[in-house]
This record gives structure tokens, sequence and C-alpha cells, in this order.
């Protein structure tokens, strides 16, 4: 298979100078190849793009689809300074970047991982992240974007992509959640967040959603008046709710475990 000519080794790498980049004309998923790139020493902000990807999966494996010559798959490295408690960071972080890049910025953010369209309710772009911790802290993370639907020219649609990930990767936290709750459309609707595994009998709660925190976490109000942080990495599915909604764990916060999270 043959690049595209908009996302060609050369196009990347002029677009991305000093940057280091990994192009391919296809590969099974960009996320696997910066995973065993970030194990392997990769600097922060390397990246990995190709035009057409066989198995590319998004938060929590869900499938997407990467065609040649149209969309925009691709991951990026990052080592930020993190404690490992604000392990979700990296979605407030993208997801604002890209809100501001697609669309001129008329955009709405969908917790944890969609950005859409302000006025058609179209999808622009949609993100995952793998987190990989140490003892204490954040070792590295990789963020793995779709855009959907890019056409050509794409290598500087990825430069500035990549670009705004990284600057507000490395922001003041505070206002970057202020810019991330100003978007997000999900907050104030009451809601239903399906927890993995996924399955019938499993673990939910349901609220109305009033926060989001610096690890990532959506803030359910529930019936009972507690209030519940659910952590991007917990979520399976984020439904609509019926305002009578009766699902209310008992404890305030729902985490993951492991050291790899998505």
């Amino acid at each position: 298979m043959v690049l595209s000519g908009d996302l060609s080794e050369s196009s990347v790498r002029t677009a991305m100078s000093g940057r280091s980049v990994r192009v391919y004309p296809a590969l099974l998923s960009t996320e696997a190849d910066a995973m065993a790139w970030a194990r392997s020493g990769a600097r922060t902000g390397s990246v990995v793009v190709a035009d057409y990807q066989a198995s590319p999966r998004g938060r929590g494996g869900w499938p997407w689809s990467v065609e040649p010559g149209r969309g925009l798959g691709f991951s990026v490295v990052f080592r930020p300074d993190l404690s490992s408690s604000r392990e979700g960071w990296g979605y407030v972080a993208a997801s604002v970047a890209l809100a501001e890049v697609l669309a001129d910025g008329d955009t709405v953010l969908e917790w944890p991982d969609f950005v859409d369209h302000a006025k058609t309710g179209d999808r622009l772009a949609a993100l995952g992240v793998y987190v990989h911790l140490g003892a204490d802290t954040v070792e590295w993370i990789v963020v793995t974007v779709l855009v959907v639907g890019a056409t050509p020219p794409r290598a500087q649609l990825l430069a500035s992509c990549v670009e705004a990930i990284e600057t507000r990767m490395h922001a003041d936290a505070g206002g970057v959640l202020d810019d991330y709750r100003a978007r997000c459309a999900t907050l104030h609707r009451t809601v239903r967040a399906r927890l993995v595994p996924l399955g019938p009998g499993g673990p939910e709660v349901s609220g109305q959603a009033v926060d989001v925190l610096s690890d990532g976490a959506l803030v359910l109000l529930t019936a009972r008046g507690n209030r519940v942080a659910v952590p991007p990495h917990s979520l399976g599915l984020l439904e609509e709710a019926q305002t009578d909604f009766d699902d209310d764990p008992a404890g305030e916060e729902l985490s993951g475990s492991g050291d790899g999270r998505g």
C-alpha cells in the first residue's frame, strides 16, 4: 500500500519538523505501535500516524474505522509530570485541544472522549488514552486520536492537533478545566454510567452530571444526594437516564485497577 500524497513521510516530517515521527501507509494500530515505542524510550511528543489502520481502537477498546485517504488517525507519546491520582488528565487536555483546533472552535465535548460540532451535532473526533503508572506517578501516556472525515491536506492538521494537545497537556490545570467545563455538553444532564466490565447486572451509577475533576472524572449527583466520581478508565458506556433513577453505589469514587488504563 502506498501512502496518500498529503500524508507521505516527507509531508509529515516537513509539517512536524524537529519532532520524532513514525509514518506508515498501513498499520494494525497506531496505539499499539506508540505503546511499544514508549516502552522502549520514545521521547515525549513522539507521533505515530498511519494512512490506514486495520484494527484501530478507542477508549475501552471500542472499534474505529480509519480509511486510506480519509480521516486522520494518530497516537502521541507523552511523559507528563503527573501524580498517579491524575491518570485521566489526558482526556481533559486532549479534548480541549481538539475542540480548539477543529471546526474553528465551534465545538462541544461529550465526556470523556468525543468532540462534536456545536451546530450540526456531527462527530468531529474521538480519542482514547492509555496510561502507564509507576509507583506514585504517571510514567507515560499514549493519546490516540481519530479525526473523523478529515480530508487532504492532512499533514498540517496533524501538526496542529499534536501541538495543541502537547500545549494543553502541560498547561495549568485550572485554566484547562475551566475551558473543558465551558464546552462540556454532558454537564447538567441526567446520565447513567455503565461501568466495566459491561454485562447484564454489571455495575452502574446514575445521576446529574455536575462537574469534571482534574483526574478526568465525571462527578454525578445521585438521587440520594451523594456525589460519585466516575473516572474515564472505569467507564464502559454513558447513556441518558430517567430523572427518577435509583442507582447509588456506596462510596464517593469508582476506580479501576492495574498499571495500564485505557
